[in-house]
């Protein structure tokens, strides 16, 4: 089976589209399009949705990053919706404690928790090209929260996972039932949280970074040992970016500059464009062993040149030139896989849940909400469930994202948009850490080398590297033969399978046909989302 038994068609729509992880969360989006909002209205509402549907996986205490499609600009523009250190963050500090990396968890957890800059990105992204009021898109989020919900199954069973962490401190009860995680099946009600976005949707952003609610999370955290304060909240901005792009066979793939880590995605493709992977058959070991390394040398690039922007020089462009790719695709070896894998040096040059909706008018946004890993944490009496994306930050003072105040860490969550002439073709990504440049590199390769329709390029069986242990994830389903012609080459594979192929991404992509403005929308088939349009 070369497929995920996805069961699913394409959905066609010439009005509007939305795609996402929750089947609610996508109904929230659309009904912004009905009543006359666009493409990033309809985001927002379903990003904040999701926020309280999918609440271990995003929400108002985590960050966003999106890429919008103005259709009379005719251009992509960049929002980073990410959070800054704290001010008083100390990496020495946390050597001295013992730590060689950033914790994930645990006790000293808090150290991790970054300012978070959701809010301030909705509202950004809403003002600057959006039609409604944050009052308005919040609406059916906190009519969910309020009037209760009814869990779906694959959200139970990573709920199930989130609950330990829920558990360690008493305000995590507020996300959890009777003192556990909700059962598919089981109706939830988010009391606390209704009553943040309300206080947000009548006061904005300022009700979230100043005020009562900045003064809670702040206390919070400094007496969980992290090193937030209210100054670092009112301090926080949310920043346009130029996007990055690359061509890949005449399609221009779009993602966000770092901090974030679609540069990887984007490497991994030029490394790529040098094979004819279109000769290969699609699941074939030759093919998965191609990408596989192709992604391999890339995230050895990413791991050690992704860092914020504004504090340390990344060498973009150096990195995406051909000319650097063919150095790298040179490291390749068609019979075995690198024993090791080093960044490369290139010569000066001149995570989460994620969404797409494409309006009638053309307006496309890709966009991403994420906790990361979610560091447990839960402000008292709001519903502000905390990220962890400190985490991500070096605790080497050599390294260009070493730990530093007012500093954007390495960001896992990356929103994409591929073009074709000039004009929108996807509207795309594929949640999930460090899944996500993996995703975005098989998505489009299944799009432009194998011609998948939308549902087909996310059905098709994907591999995962385990960054940790440098094993080669497969899906339940992959034949023996690729299975055996991997490890011919000497990769570690391991065959995943059940809820656990919810690792291998989620991904929601929105094709659109310029000449006839018709939409083809599909949806992860590993989650419980849906696409919908009308």
């Amino acid at each position: 089976m070369s497929y995920f038994n996805s069961r699913r068609s394409t959905v066609v729509a010439r009005r509007g589209a939305v795609a996402t992880s929750q089947p609610l969360a996508a109904q929230a989006g659309l009904q912004m399009l009905i009543a006359g909002g666009n493409a990033v209205d309809a985001a927002v509402a379903t990003a904040a949705a999701l926020g309280v549907l999918e609440p271990m996986s995003t929400g108002i205490g985590g960050d966003m990053f999106c890429l919008i499609w103005p259709a009379k600009e005719k251009r992509v523009v960049a929002l980073n919706g990410s959070g800054r250190a704290p001010a008083a963050a100390d990496a020495e500090m946390m050597r001295h404690k013992g730590y060689q990396k950033m914790p994930l968890d645990g006790k000293e957890v808090a150290c991790s928790v970054t300012v978070p800059g959701t809010v301030d990105g909705w509202q950004t992204a809403l003002e600057n090209y959006g039609t409604m009021t944050l009052k308005e898109v919040l609406k059916p989020a906190i009519e969910y929260a309020r009037q209760g919900f009814v869990v779906s199954e694959i959200i139970a069973y990573a709920w199930q996972d989130y609950a330990t962490r829920l558990k360690a401190r008493p305000s995590g009860q507020e996300f959890l039932l009777n003192g556990r995680a909700p059962r598919y099946g089981e109706i939830m009600y988010l009391p606390t949280l209704a009553s943040t976005l309300e206080m947000i949707s009548e006061g904005g952003k300022a009700a979230f970074y100043q005020g009562e609610l900045a003064e809670k999370t702040a206390a919070f955290v400094q007496a969980e040992g992290g090193w937030l304060t209210t100054e670092d909240l009112v301090a926080h901005t949310s920043t346009w970016d130029k996007p990055i792009s690359t061509d890949y066979r005449g399609v221009t793939v779009w993602e966000c500059p770092p901090n974030g880590q679609g540069l990887a995605a984007l490497l991994a493709l030029n490394i790529a464009e040098g094979f004819d992977i279109r000769a290969m058959e699609a699941q074939s070991a030759e093919r998965y062993h191609t990408l596989i390394e192709a992604m391999r040398l890339s995230f050895a690039d990413a791991l050690q040149y992704i860092a914020d922007p504004r504090m340390q020089s990344v060498p973009v462009q150096a990195l995406l030139s051909k000319d650097y790719a063919q150095q790298r695709r040179c490291f390749i070896n068609p019979e075995q896989a690198l024993q090791e894998v080093n960044y490369g040096e290139p010569l000066p040059a001149g995570d989460t849940v994620y969404l797409s909706v494409v309006d009638g008018e053309g307006n496309a946004c890709s966009f991403i909400n994420s906790l990361f890993h979610g560091s447990g944490l839960v402000v008292p009496g709001t519903g502000i469930a905390l990220q962890n994306r400190g985490a991500c930050f070096s605790l080497n003072s050599a390294h260009p994202n070493f730990l530093q105040g007012r500093k954007r860490p390495y960001h896992t969550i990356i929103p994409a948009m591929a073009t074709r002439d000039g004009e929108l073709w996807l509207c795309f990504g594929v949640m999930g850490a460090f899944q996500q440049p993996q995703g975005h590199l098989q998505v489009i390769s299944n799009k432009v080398d194998f011609d998948m329709d939308t549902q087909q390029a996310l059905d098709a069986l994907r591999f995962s590297i385990d960054l940790d242990t440098d094993t080669i994830r497969l899906e339940a389903g992959v034949s023996e033969e690729v299975i055996t012609g991997l490890e011919k080459r000497h990769h570690r594979v391991q065959v995943i399978e059940g809820y656990a192929r919810a690792d291998f991404g989620g991904g929601q992509i929105i094709a659109r046909d310029p000449d006839s403005g018709v939409l083809y929308a599909g949806s992860e088939p590993r989650k419980d989302g849906a696409a919908v349009g009308y």
